[in-house]
């Protein structure tokens, strides 16, 4: 497919962002699924009171042109990280323990996107992105809106009454490509101090998908992960016991029973697994003992934020062997990024009203900045570290009623995506620099695509 580049004319996704004002949650439908589908039971209001601004009140639109162009751009960063130029490049900044293979290729990638009158931007990738399992509640929970169905998640994306089996095939996939045709048995959706992270309720979201399909499950901290015999196991019941409208899961906490584990779905945000907490893991990852995902060698490949220097170097990529197809789509889609050094410090520092300023192994906005925002204090804390400057994208923004106040918050758009195929668009709405879940109004929001 040639891709979708120009996108200057207003198109009806511009003006229903500039004008609708709908309130299209049902958030008795959305109480009702996540008691439900989650096990919260009646907890999942006290969940939620907790969580005020994870959920949005209403829908984000895109056209789909924009639509097709975020699959163009996943489709081609997929490919071009097969390349062996790229893969030489792209594992050679990497920690060793990136260059181990065995098959995996990373659940739920995320391809965060600012959308302009130029098209979508894709800001940056990131490994084991949050939220898939959420906004398919969010998704179920939808009325109509503006004469449009928010439930119609796009041209060729899935629709939500087979998501779940498309997700949990996700699973399955990674499975088999380090273990064949052997039963998968048992999975660890693991995590620092689970119980206390923000997406906690998502982490019982995918013990219950997998319970429901015949796979033993449970949250576990990884300081509960032990290496024993050559197995990966589960030492101790703490991943989800004593948070809001959990219980524990699998057995009385402390037990001790060391429950082997098959695959781990990671939600480690220590990339390379160096932290001395997860050294179990690191040790049965290492030894090819148990299948995880994503893994390092996932987030060497596409999450380092210094990939997005090489994935939007046109004469790179076409060096590499890169289609021209994917060259074009990812020139016209990744904003100029540039390593941060010393030599480039006073032309940088000159431009920076006009960047953005990520460090390589960043998530969640953390330490990120605005040029414009750079004190020096805090220039000289980037000169000292490891830092991408990328050009600044400015997000869309999308009109909503607060108290009943007209107001504008921005977003943006995430498509989560595996082995290069978009599975689901997800909105994240705020204030500020960075997304946040802590402004009024915002919080994950359904994404329509209309034409």
């Amino acid at each position: 497919m040639e891709p979708t580049t120009s996108h200057a004319a207003p198109d009806l996704a511009e003006t229903l962002n500039e004008a609708c004002y709908c309130r299209t949650l049902d958030e008795a439908v959305l109480h009702e699924r996540l008691e439900r589908d989650a096990g919260l039971g009646d907890a999942a209001r006290q969940v939620l009171d907790a969580r005020p601004h994870l959920f949005s009140a209403t829908t984000v639109f895109v056209s789909q042109a924009v639509a097709r162009t975020i699959a163009d751009t996943a489709a081609a960063v997929e490919r071009v990280s097969a390349l062996p130029g790229y893969r030489a490049r792209a594992l050679g900044q990497a920690p060793a323990i990136a260059r181990h293979d065995f098959g995996p290729s990373g659940a739920f990638m995320g391809f965060d996107f600012h959308v302009g009158g130029d098209g979508p931007r894709l800001i940056e990738i990131n490994t084991n992105a949050g939220g898939a399992l959420l906004n398919l509640a969010l998704m179920r929970a939808q009325r109509a809106c503006c004469g449009d169905a928010p439930e119609a998640p796009g041209p060729g994306l899935p629709g939500p009454d087979v998501l779940e089996r498309v997700f949990l095939q996700v699973f399955i996939d990674e499975w088999r490509s380090q273990r064949g045709d052997a039963p998968l048995r048992s999975v660890a959706i693991v995590d620092d101090e689970p119980a206390g992270q923000y997406l906690a309720p998502e982490f019982e979201l995918y013990r219950q998908l997998f319970e429901r399909n015949g796979i033993a499950a449970r949250v576990v901290d990884a300081c509960a992960l032990g290496w024993r015999d050559g197995r990966l196991v589960a030492t101790d019941d703490t991943g989800t016991e004593g948070a809001p409208g959990f219980a524990g899961q699998t057995g009385p906490a402390g037990s001790g029973a060391g429950t082997p584990i098959d695959l781990v779905y990671n939600r480690l945000t220590d990339f390379d697994l160096s932290e001395p907490r997860h050294a179990a893991l690191r040790s049965a990852y290492e030894a090819g003992a148990v299948v995880l995902t994503p893994g390092p060698r996932a987030h060497a490949l596409m999450a380092d934020k210094r990939n997005l220097v090489l994935l939007g170097d046109e004469t790179l990529l076409a060096g590499w062997g890169a289609a021209d197809a994917d060259r074009r789509t990812l020139s016209a889609t990744v904003p100029r990024t540039r390593l941060v050094t010393p030599e480039a410090a006073d032309e940088l520092w000159a431009q920076r009203r006009k960047l953005f300023f990520k460090p390589v192994a960043g998530y969640g906005a953390r330490a990120a900045w605005r040029g414009d925002k750079l004190t020096r204090r805090v220039w000289e804390e980037i000169l000292a570290g490891a830092f991408v400057a990328q050009e600044l994208v400015p997000p869309s923004q999308r009109a909503v009623a607060r108290d009943g106040e007209p107001s504008d918050l921005k977003f943006d758009v995430r498509a989560y995506a595996y082995r290069g195929r978009v599975q689901m668009l997800a909105a994240r709405m705020y204030q500020g620099q960075t997304t946040n879940f802590r402004t009024p109004g915002g919080g994950f929001a359904p994404v329509v695509v209309v034409p």
